[in-house]
């Protein structure tokens, strides 16, 4: 616990996620200041719960690195006391007691697919059921952009990403934790990692299925289960993951709407060139096949040719996806496939 003149000089901790409003909750439960510094692109809905709670905010750097760099600067400059939001075994402790529940829920389970940011949830996961339920395999998940448990893993010891992605922000973490990382490696079973729009088709699960509404990083340990299934071809298993947070901005949803029918192979995203004259279009769609168009933007190129950007709807996936590429090929068409282009996914309605 903290020692009165701790409390005096308040806490600070750096978080991008739920770490935050924990802080900020527990500090105002207990009468002490909390300074939480986040990063600039954090969620609006996080910093509003932070506050909410009675945490004071500082949003500064552009990941969860730079926000921890400047919150360690404060600590030491104005007294504050450092409350790590994962390398630290109190904290790993807590969060470890998830597992704990889990397994009062159910604990007839074969496999448990665990998050992984700073490694803090997967390490208290991982070596509690270890302890209780050795023969339950922990499986852990991330997000492929910033994946810094499997770097360290490859390499032996944790090491710097060049940089991370912020699409899963929750978990946007440059450098495993020496302590989460000593953990991981010995009570891991395995580990996987996923992109983009596979998180974006497990959050459309989750909503389809159990109505519940999840952030990126909350759905990556859904999206991990899903893709090890396919890989190992489980069947006849009893499996859980967690579902690590809900903090989602309401107008990014449209992002993941649109992104989700890729992860699904479900919509193909082409760039086409074909005649600049009347009917040309309609000669386009009829060699489709009647399949929908789910996007067509266009671009005027010179008088003889015009650049379409379309949006195609599959429903056999990536076979079909070859098969349109080929039938517009032999058909004389230039054709780009865009599918697997993450800038073309980025910026899918302002391509014109």
């Amino acid at each position: 616990g903290l020692t009165e003149e701790q409390k005096a000089h308040g806490v600070i901790t750096a978080s991008a996620g739920n770490h935050a409003q924990g802080v900020a909750f527990s500090s105002a439960r207990l009468g002490v200041k909390a300074l939480i510094v986040m990063p600039t692109a954090t969620a609006d809905i996080k910093v509003d719960a932070v506050r909410g709670f009675g945490g004071e905010v500082l949003l500064h750097g552009a990941n969860f690195d730079e926000a921890k760099a400047k919150a360690i600067e404060l600590s030491q400059q104005q007294g504050f006391t450092w409350v790590p939001p994962f390398d630290h075994p109190m904290v790993i402790a807590g969060q470890g007691t998830l597992a704990l529940e889990l397994l009062q829920q159910d604990a007839h389970l074969d496999r448990v697919f665990v998050p992984v940011g700073g490694g803090g949830l997967a390490a208290g996961v991982a070596v509690l059921i270890k302890q209780l339920m050795p023969q339950i395999k922990v499986i852990a998940v991330e997000a492929e952009d910033s994946a810094c448990l499997k770097a360290a893993l490859d390499a032996g010891h944790p090491v710097d990403l060049p940089r991370v992605g912020l699409f899963a922000e929750g978990v946007a973490v440059k450098r495993i934790g020496d302590e989460t990382f000593r953990l991981c490696q010995e009570y891991l079973d395995d580990i996987i990692t996923v992109d983009s729009d596979a998180i974006c088709a497990a959050m459309k699960d989750l909503f389809e299925d159990v109505r519940a509404v999840a952030e990126p990083s909350g759905a990556l340990a859904l999206a991990g289960m899903k893709k090890y299934i396919a890989q190992h071809n489980i069947r006849g298993e009893r499996l859980a993951h967690i579902l690590s947070g809900a903090n989602v901005n309401f107008h990014g949803l449209r992002y993941v709407s649109e992104r989700c029918e890729l992860g699904e192979q479900r919509e193909a995203l082409l760039a086409v060139t074909i005649p600049e004259e009347k009917g040309s279009f309609l000669k386009f769609c009829q060699l489709l096949g009647g399949r929908s168009v789910t996007e067509f933007n266009y671009r005027f190129a010179d008088t003889k040719n015009a650049c379409i950007f379309v949006g195609v709807r599959l429903s056999r996936g990536l076979e079909e996806r070859k098969e349109i590429l080929q039938m517009l090929n032999d058909g004389g068409y230039s054709v780009v496939d865009l599918s697997d282009d993450e800038m073309a996914k980025l910026h899918v309605r302002y391509m014109v």
